[in-house]
């Protein structure tokens, strides 16, 4: 077999494995969990377990079984227009150019992506159903408020710690520091042999 064949032939095997299945854990992205739900009616929101993050939109039991209120009627229909909207358009009209999403002027088609998006934006702006955004955000400042008093009360704890620490290190200092009680003189005791003054 030649050595060129053998080269390609290890090169798509390992080509290959890159794109093998990576396994479950590595696939499991970091970060909290959020449970998006809408419940009708008096049905109970369920709880959050394992961390996650559980939201619940509450609609009347009469729209259980009905289309949701954005898909009943066009957005885009005139009726449903407001004026400024309306107003905003004519600016727009024979506009030519880049940026003008106009088959005329040079980049003319440039600006159709943008006038997407802000016609996307703009809906989603105005639209009357569940924002489950605001409902997580709502969500997450409850839980900040707990995870704030929490470390308040484990931070006056520390510091209390600290201060009694302090104290006692400062009692430590202060007996060593102080002059330790004179020995009594040694005197001999009667019948003791004395050593004579010499002369």
């Amino acid at each position: 077999m030649k050595p060129f064949l053998v080269a390609a032939a290890a090169a798509s095997v390992l080509g290959l494995s890159a794109f093998a299945p990576l396994p479950a854990l590595a696939q499991a992205a970091p970060g909290e969990k959020v449970n998006q739900l809408i419940v009708y009616g008096d049905d109970p929101c369920p709880e959050s377990a394992d961390g996650a993050i559980t939201v619940c939109a509450r609609k009347d039991e009469s729209e259980r079984f009905r289309i949701p209120p954005p898909l009943r009627d066009n957005p885009n229909a005139a009726v449903n227009q407001s004026w400024t909207d309306r107003v905003k358009a004519y600016e727009t009209v024979g506009a030519a150019g880049a940026y003008s999403c106009s088959p005329v002027g040079s980049a003319g088609a440039s600006g159709c992506m943008a006038k997407l998006f802000n016609q996307a934006y703009a809906e989603k702006k105005q639209s009357t159903d569940v924002q489950m955004g605001k409902l997580i955000e709502a969500e997450r400042e409850k839980r900040l408020k707990s995870i704030d008093a929490d470390a308040a009360a484990e931070q006056a704890r520390v510091e209390q710690l600290e201060k009694e620490y302090d104290a006692r290190i400062a009692r430590e200092r202060a007996a060593e520091a102080s002059p330790a009680p004179a020995a009594p003189s040694a005197t001999p005791a009667p019948g003791s042999l004395a050593t004579p003054p010499q002369d």
